[in-house]
């Protein structure tokens, strides 16, 4: 039986040979190659051929979440797992985004580990417990209708609710950015989230709906 050839890219040595460890025991799995940046997975993915790329989000020159989606658009017979400590909504909808097939958490067992590369490499998805209900939470908030709900029911975090704020003071992404400490291309992927949460298709209605929330955000105490 020809074995599924495996990509891990991690730019930690040290959780690249512990993935490598936990798989040893399954003899159907073959690691083919170690990627320590993104620039490297996708590279390394367009020589290698692999079947199933392990990638962690927070890599050096090139993220994990460009890497993949590099390779989902340019190979997609490869698929790709996202292995990460993140949790937070906006990374599980830009991965979703992104075209990976399998989202899971570093905190997972190897069992679940084996068994989330057997399923992306049969083409289905596969998510860890918990990101699955942050998606269906997400799917349950949008199908009742978010523009009905109190601000404290929106499916925004913390930090969307801030964006959201300045957004109806009238700032734009670089002056938000710089009250938030933040760069400006991360107030735009907020932006982006928000947009994608409240079903809002452009910048007007998002300005709209951010004044109509303004004075309530402010009076729950949600920022």
């Amino acid at each position: 039986m020809s074995k599924l050839k495996i990509l891990v890219a991690d730019d930690h040595a040290l959780v690249r040979n512990g993935l490598i460890k936990m798989l040893e025991p399954f003899k159907e799995f073959m690691i083919i190659g170690e990627a320590s940046n993104g620039e490297e997975a996708v590279a390394m993915t367009k020589k290698l051929q692999p079947e199933v790329v392990i990638i962690d989000l927070s890599m050096p020159v090139l993220s994990g979440l460009d890497a993949t989606k590099q390779i989902c658009s340019t190979m997609p017979n490869v698929k790709v797992l996202v292995l990460t400590m993140h949790d937070n909504e906006e990374y599980v909808y830009q991965i979703l985004k992104s075209g990976a097939s399998g989202y899971m958490l570093k905190d997972s067992g190897r069992e679940e580990l084996a068994t989330a590369i057997r399923t992306v490499a049969k083409g289905e998805k596969f998510f860890s417990k918990k990101i699955s209900e942050i998606v269906l939470n997400a799917y349950l908030h949008k199908s009742s209708g978010q523009h009905n709900v109190s601000e404290n029911d929106l499916p925004l975090t913390k930090r969307e609710k801030e964006i959201l704020y300045y957004i109806a003071e009238g700032l734009n992404n670089a002056q938000i950015a710089e009250r938030l400490f933040i760069s400006p291309r991360t107030v735009d992927t907020h932006r982006t989230n928000i947009m994608q949460k409240l079903d809002i298709h452009d910048a007007a209605n998002l300005i709209r709906f951010a004044l109509s929330k303004k004075d309530s955000f402010l009076q729950s105490g949600s920022l």
